[in-house]
């Protein structure tokens, strides 16, 4: 995939953690309003997957749900679904939640796609935190937590994705 958008082409992004329950789908979900507040929403397709397919075609976490949706974000519409080879053409990025997700992506990942793959909070390095935590075995707070990071992330990419491609501006 070339990184440079054609007339009317849509940008991709991609978030990704283990099962698609938790972080990845809260990112899709905090990406998609913040893109939606800046009037881009039909400029973008933004999506999550994970790794292992534990969880395929299941909803979100009840609790990343709850989180989310004190927050205004409804995540209730999204299903769980596992990354495909193909998903490497098809996204401009690809971000992983962790060390652990990036280098099971990066077993899978096809030769000649066009992706950036790399850490989602590689676009909020200000938080000194490079990973978003798994808050699947933790509490509530880790689920806050998560949105916290998440949020910071977004509106990193947000802004690189303005920067790098002016006709988003």
């Amino acid at each position: 995939m070339n990184n440079e958008l054609k007339n009317n082409e849509k940008l991709c992004v991609l978030f990704v953690c283990m099962g698609n329950i938790c972080r990845s789908p809260t990112a899709q979900g905090v990406f998609e309003r913040l893109v939606e507040q800046h009037a881009l929403s039909d400029r973008l397709i933004i999506d999550s997957a994970g790794t292992h397919a534990y969880h395929v075609g299941n909803p979100p976490d009840p609790r990343a749900q709850t989180a989310a949706l004190r927050r205004g974000i409804d995540l209730s519409g999204q299903r769980a679904r596992r990354v495909t080879p193909e998903d490497f053409f098809n996204f401009h990025f690809i971000l992983a939640m962790d060390r652990d997700n990036l280098a099971d992506l990066r077993e899978i990942e096809p030769e000649g796609h066009g992706s950036r793959l790399s850490l989602f909070l590689e676009f909020a390095p200000g938080l000194g935190y490079s990973e978003v935590p798994d808050p699947y075995y933790g509490g509530d707070s880790g689920f806050e937590r998560v949105l916290d990071l998440i949020q910071a992330a977004s509106e990193g990419l947000l802004s690189h994705i303005r920067k790098d491609h002016p006709g988003l501006a």
